[in-house]
């Protein structure tokens, strides 16, 4: 797993210039384009700072002669003498990606990539993994399982166990704290979240290729004052784990014949109604973007990607599905 810190050194001039030029083709890559609202950049820039032996390998060239001209500003360098404030870590999976918030002791945001040979292939069980800590945070911000003992909440993963059956060290990263937020038990994650999990498992099958990146929100709710308010259940003693008011998926497909197709989809956190239909909770990928501050598959077109629903039937399997093989 790599771990990309916060504690970034300010070397020479001329190393900062690679760093610089290349942070920012990092950041334009699939490994980071999804991550957005700083956190691509950024990521990429404490990446290549706390390890300057690879700007000096082949695999990071400069463009052209005329990148070696190129220089931060002398004042950056000043203001950032000791460090750059810390900010929230991009953890490189087996088989995911995921970005963790120190402050909310929850995932950013997770994402994941499915093809339908991969969700065939058995090669863990999910019994011989277990929930646990991530050593690569820190204790002052890291969740605990204590967090969750006696709170009423499930330990949901964002990125689900089932889908890295690849092998039993991917299986077991999905267990990882960083993965889990607290979530509704029945009536959510043992249901409605579950089916909405097998609905992304099952686009393998009419697509090639699928991505999904899933997250938690903190939406805003109207009291009875007429006033909005951002409120959420803290967890954990002392209490420091939130507790989402919703969480997201966005899904970006490919079919075999080069076409993609984007879909965005908000479900609360809350018990919901086996009968309810998916398509209620679809929203434009622009809301998500805009209540998690985060940018999504910046690489694609989305003048020419079809709305996933369009593309494929948006219904989940029934509610017992697991009892049936399917």
């Amino acid at each position: 797993t790599l771990s990309l810190s916060s504690s970034l050194f300010w070397p020479p001039p001329h190393t900062m210039a690679r760093i610089f030029h290349t942070a920012r083709r990092l950041a334009r890559s699939p490994l980071f384009a999804f991550a957005a609202g700083g956190v691509a950049a950024t990521a990429a820039l404490g990446f290549l700072s706390n390890r300057p032996e690879l700007l000096s390998s082949n695999m990071l060239l400069l463009d052209s002669p005329r990148d070696v001209a190129v220089r931060p500003p002398s004042s950056v360098q000043k203001v950032l003498e000791f460090g750059a404030p810390s900010f929230d870590e991009l953890k490189m999976r087996e088989g995911y990606v995921a970005a963790f918030d120190k402050r909310t002791r929850n995932p950013l945001w997770a994402a994941e990539y499915l093809t339908e040979a991969d969700l065939k292939t058995k090669l863990a069980s999910r019994e011989d993994s277990k929930f646990k800590e991530d050593d690569s945070v820190p204790p002052l911000f890291r969740a605990k399982l204590a967090d969750y003992a006696g709170s009423g909440f499930d330990r949901g993963h964002l990125v689900p166990a089932t889908d890295m059956r690849k092998s039993q060290s991917a299986m077991d990263e999905t267990f990882l704290l960083t993965n889990i937020s607290p979530q509704v038990g029945k009536g959510f994650n043992r249901d409605y979240w579950g089916r909405f999990e097998e609905f992304c498992r099952r686009l393998t099958r009419d697509f090639s290729d699928v991505w999904v990146i899933s997250g938690p929100l903190y939406l805003p709710k109207r009291e009875s004052d007429g006033k909005w308010w951002v409120k959420y259940q803290v967890i954990g003693e002392p209490p420091n784990v939130a507790v989402p008011t919703h969480f997201f998926k966005v899904i970006l497909t490919k079919h075999k014949n080069n076409y993609f197709a984007i879909g965005a989809f908000v479900l609360p956190n809350a018990v919901i109604d086996d009968k309810a239909q998916l398509e209620n909770f679809r929203v434009p990928v622009e809301f998500v973007e805009k209540s998690s501050g985060l940018t999504f598959f910046r690489a694609v077109n989305r003048n020419n990607a079809s709305a996933l629903c369009s593309a494929t039937k948006c219904e989940l399997p029934g509610a017992n599905f697991w009892k049936k093989g399917a």
